[in-house]
Parts: C-alpha cells; structure tokens; sequence
C-alpha cells in the first residue's frame, strides 16, 4: 500500500521533481550563479508572457488537445496598436490599455467563431491568423520601432529598473516589504489549506492524510520563502509579477472551482457524452479562444513594457513557448486533463533552462534542441502512461 501511494505521489508530483533536479543541475553547472537575486528576479520579469499565455493556452487545450499559434502574432498586434496609439496618437495610457483589451478579445471572439460553430479545425484558423496579424503588426508599425515613453504604462506593466514594489521601510540592500508579503501569502495559503481540510472533513469527502498536507504545505512555504527572500536582495517584487499572480489565482479558480471550468474538462474528456449532457459545446470553445485573444493582449502589453518599444518581430515563437509550457506541466495531448499550477510549473522549467543555459553560455541553435526535446518528452511520457492506464 505504502509502494503504491508513492508511485501515485511520485506521478502526480513529477514535474516538481524534475524541476528541482533541473534547477540544481545549473546551479552546479554555473557555479551558482542561476540563483543570484538578479538572476531569479530576471526569470520572472522575462518570462512574464509565458506564464500569462500559457494560462489562456491551457483552456484550448483542455478543449480536446487544440492549441492556438496565433498568439504571438496577436502579442504584437495589440502591442503595436497600443504603442501607436499611445505615441503617434497622444492617447491617454489607460485608454489604450482598454483598447488593447478589448482589441485582443475580438480577434479571439473572431477566431472562436470559426471554429465553434462553422467547425474550421483550430490548427488551420489559427495558422491562418498568425500570418495575418504578423502582417498587419508590420502594416500599423510600417516596419518601424515604435518607442515607448509612457512612464506609468511602463512601470505598471513592469518595464524599466525601477518596476518594483517600492519598500516601504526604506532599508538599503534589502526590500522588507517584499519579504513581508511573502511571509502574509504563505500566512493566507495555510489558512486556505487547514480550512480546505476541515469542510472536507465536516462533508465527509475523500482527504489526503494530516502528515501529507502538512509536508506539502511547509515544502510550499519554504519554495515562497525561499523566492522572496531572494528577489527581496535585488530590488523586491517585479510589477510584472503581480500580473502573473493575477491571472494564476483567478484563472486557477475558475478552472478548479467552477462549472464553467468542469465544461472545459468535460468537453476534452468526452465531447459527446459532454453534449448529450446538456452542455453547450460551441459555446465552450468559443469562450476557450475567446479567452486566449484576451490574455494574448495582457501578454502584449508587458511584452511592449518590458522592452519600452513595439517592432513587428515581437512576439516570434511566443505560442511554442506557451504550447510547451502546457504539455510539460502535465496537459495532456488528447485533451481533459491539466492544471493552471501545472503549466506554471512547466512555465518555469522552460525558464530556468533557458536562462541556465544562457548563463553557460550555451549556443542559442542548442538551446531550442534542448528544449524541443524537453517538450517531446514530456508528451511521450503523457502517451505512454495513457497506454498503459487502458
């Protein structure tokens, strides 16, 4: 019995797992360097898009294994747009944001038309959309960069040195209030899991044992803490970062704890059981797609924050970015199965070997092999376990 909950464990936890062993592979190989405040603050801040993509990547997914390679391409339209807007056209920076939002969403609402209900295959409308909105990021942009000068855009979104939450204690070489708030999050996270545990209880559901919480909930808060400890030594939680925390929190929710969520597993689990049950297939793919315009849009304004400019090849290999981060963390390829906390996890593996290997110095050609690798692993390991499951 103990073998086989730590099989489960090992299985449900395998990314994890591989994601420690990964971080301290080039914390060996770069002789420490991949964790220097700098460098862990730098992971965040870089690959802010991915996270927020891969999050709106992870309900297409779920849908049936469908996936969305336009999103790049949208990153930089909106980002274009918005940039254009703001500079060319002296529009007002929370105007613009609006615009962009509401911009990003209509070419998901666009996209999802054509797949939820005249059935175009999502491969083909969303090929054929990131052709058009690259084209276009050129035609608004007239092959030009486009600068960025908007400082509260800029720091808002988290661009530029000072795109930190300031300290409010004023301490040199050390951001307390960073600190603090990681302590208040895993405080809050505690909280959430002992009062999770007792209405479990109290209803009579299934629960893990006391001493498994407990070791899941002190190595989580020793991950927190660990994390703010360290970006608390640079210059404290990037901007950007609370974006990410944003989308992970709210989309993590609706995906666990809602029935628009449970749709979004059911139509990927079985689509038409899903329809026979009441459920209005159509509509769930519509609002997946529809979603990932919106998201894709987020994603372009912190990519364009990030760089203070707009130029039409932004964006570039941003969907393999987020495609990957998904099958990683767990998604399955058929659909169904996946969780928000698992695409972050993939999320960051990518990260820390994209940035170990910069820091080696590895050549950017053997970087994407290694990488392509990594993602055609992580999918044969999820073909074969299903295999073996039937």
């Amino acid at each position: 019995m103990d073998k086989t909950k730590l099989n489960e464990g090992m299985k449900k936890y395998t990314m994890v797992i591989a994601l420690l062993f990964v971080t301290l592979f080039f914390t060996w190989q770069t002789g420490g360097k991949l964790l220097l405040p700098q460098n862990v603050s730098n992971l965040i801040a870089q690959n802010a898009y991915v996270f927020v993509l891969a999050t709106g990547m992870l309900l297409c997914i779920l849908t049936g294994g469908n996936i969305d390679l336009s999103v790049g391409s949208v990153v930089c339209f909106v980002g274009a747009i918005g940039a254009k807007l703001m500079e060319s056209m002296g529009m007002n920076p929370v105007l613009a944001v609006i615009v962009m939002l509401v911009i990003g969403t209509l070419i998901g609402a666009w996209q999802g038309f054509w797949i939820a209900f005249v059935r175009v295959p999502p491969f083909i409308v969303t090929l054929a959309g990131m052709l058009i909105f690259r084209g276009l990021s050129n035609v608004v942009l007239n092959g030009q960069t486009e600068s960025i000068t908007s400082k509260g855009f800029i720091k808002i979104f988290g661009g530029g040195a000072d795109c930190y939450i300031p300290d409010v204690f004023g301490i040199e070489e050390f951001n307390l209030t960073s600190m603090l708030l990681g302590v208040l999050a895993c405080v809050i996270y505690v909280i959430i899991q002992v009062m999770g545990r007792r209405n479990r209880v109290k209803k009579g559901y299934a629960t893990e044992s006391l001493s498994a919480m407990i070791a899941k909930t002190v190595v989580i808060c020793a991950v927190v803490l660990a994390f703010t400890y360290k970006i608390s030594k640079y210059r404290g939680i990037p901007t950007a970062l609370i974006w990410v925390l944003i989308v992970v929190l709210v989309y993590g929710y609706i995906t666990s704890k809602t029935t628009t969520g449970r749709h979004f597993y059911a139509v990927g689990g079985n689509e038409k059981a899903t329809k026979l049950s009441g459920i209005n297939t159509d509509k769930v793919y519509f609002l997946a797609y529809c979603n990932m315009g919106f998201l894709a849009a987020l994603a372009g304004m912190l990519t364009i924050a990030r760089m203070t400019s707009a130029q039409p090849t932004y964006g570039q290999n941003y969907e393999m970015d987020a495609i990957g981060s998904c099958f990683i963390g767990g998604a399955s390829a058929y659909g169904g199965v996946g969780t928000v906390a698992g695409v972050i996890i993939g999320a960051v593996l990518m990260g820390v070997i994209n940035l170990g290997m910069s820091i080696m110095g590895v050549d950017a050609n053997y970087q994407r092999v290694v990488k392509g690798f990594v993602l055609l692993g992580a999918v044969i390991f999820d073909v074969v376990s299903k295999k073996r499951n039937k």
